[in-house]
């Protein structure tokens, strides 16, 4: 059974919480003790419904406030797949929780209130999709029932969200809207007579209807990080050499030249084993160990590619980056990059622009990026690193920025170039 990994976004009150809650209650993924104690929780609180959000909003802080602030990973499960949900809290201020969240989602969930329409944050939360390069958005156009399920009202908010959509829509992502009632439960696991006249799918079904194996990075140029290199120490595999690690994007196959990164032996794939089976060919996101025909030199944090296919080594690195420290980044500041397994020093040559992300506007960087920025980088790294540009494959384009003195991760950053 695979899994799909989903991210949401909305402003504040647009009701992610009691949608994540009504699609667990509605697919008999809360147990009874659960359902006495939210019931009990809800009574307090002098309501006369079981208030779902408080299935996902843990933290005593967002139940007071009404508010999501940290990322809460929600896991159900339908009899053709299994879910997880990062509920990703909608305040500006938590924007760096927002990224990180959504950082490894497959679908972005975007919740709109239908009753303020398009606002400030729809912005910042479609611009961040696309950054991350989402390959599906679903826009829930929400509480229509406070809007008297009116079809005109969706079509404004639909209209109005594609034109933002328009202007920084990434290839390869596609963009579905639905209306739904997330306290009533309209058109969340199922079809509902009160709007009749939308044709298209709940969103249950439009989650289930999503074909992962599509969403994965098998298109893009493969890439093979060695994680852990195998060397049993018993006689039956005495010259046993296996390459443990996760295709990051695109395939290989038994048979195929592979490169060595950075040293660039060459070699034949010999072997590719799953547990005890053995495979002819593996695709992106799969666990795997690897053995060559020839013994080359290949260590932890090595990369193996395919001839004519490998990436840049950059020394130098420009990047969009969004800034997870409450001190600011300036230009000169040395910290560690952390590109999948590997990482190197890396000073900060210059912070060029910032993004504002409701206007989708380049501003001349100050010199400096605060909290919860977005904007572009110049980076000078102290040995090459072996990535791509994120548009061009963000399974290998991303990096962290951790501080070298307090090993606080301060940024994550997505190669322009």
């Amino acid at each position: 059974m695979d899994i799909l990994r989903i991210a949401t976004a909305g402003s504040v009150d647009d009701g992610k919480s009691t949608l994540i809650g009504r699609l667990l209650y509605e697919t008999q993924s809360i147990t009874r003790d659960k359902l006495e104690a939210l019931d009990a929780a809800s009574k307090r609180k002098g309501l006369d419904f079981l208030d779902l959000s408080l299935l996902t909003d843990g933290l005593i802080a967002e139940r007071e406030q009404g508010i999501t602030i940290d990322v809460a990973h929600i896991y159900f499960s339908t009899p053709k797949r299994k879910y997880i949900i990062a509920d990703t809290p909608g305040h500006f201020e938590y924007t760096r929780n927002m990224v990180t969240g959504s950082s490894n989602a497959k679908v972005s969930l975007i919740l709109v209130d239908a009753r303020h329409g398009v606002v400030e944050q729809t912005f910042r939360h479609f611009f961040i999709s696309a950054m991350l390069r989402i390959p599906k958005v679903i826009v829930c156009v929400n509480k229509m029932d406070l809007v008297g399920y009116s079809e005109e009202r969706f079509n404004q908010i639909r209209d109005e969200f594609q034109r933002i959509a328009d202007q920084i829509h990434s290839d390869g992502q596609t963009i579905d809207f639905i209306p739904v009632s997330s306290l009533f439960g309209v058109n969340i696991t199922s079809k509902s007579d009160e709007m009749s006249w939308y044709p298209g799918d709940s969103l249950l079904h439009a989650l289930e209807s999503i074909e992962t194996h599509t969403l994965w990075e098998t298109s893009r140029p493969a890439r093979f990080p060695v994680q852990y290199v195998i060397r049993p120490k018993t006689e039956e595999y005495h010259d046993y050499r296996g390459y443990a690690g996760v295709v990051a994007s695109g395939s290989f196959s038994v048979g195929d030249e592979v490169v060595v990164l950075p040293t660039g032996q060459r070699s034949k794939i010999s072997t590719i084993e799953k547990f005890d089976e053995q495979l002819q060919k593996v695709n992106a996101r799969e666990s795997v160990v690897l053995t060559l025909e020839n013994d080359v030199d290949v260590s932890r944090g090595n990369m193996l590619v395919k001839p004519g296919e490998e990436p840049v080594q950059r020394k130098e690195i420009t990047a969009q980056v969004c800034w997870l420290d409450y001190q600011a980044l300036q230009a000169g500041k040395t910290l560690i990059l952390q590109h999948g397994i590997n990482d190197t020093k890396a000073k900060v040559i210059s912070v060029d622009e910032i993004v504002n992300v409701q206007s989708l506007e380049r501003i001349a960087s100050p010199g400096q990026l605060k909290l919860n920025e977005i904007g572009s980088i110049r980076l000078k790294v102290a040995k090459p690193v072996f990535a791509d540009i994120y548009e061009e494959n963000p399974a290998n384009g991303a990096f962290i920025l951790v501080d070298e003195f307090t090993h606080a991760t301060v940024g994550v950053g997505f190669v322009n170039h």
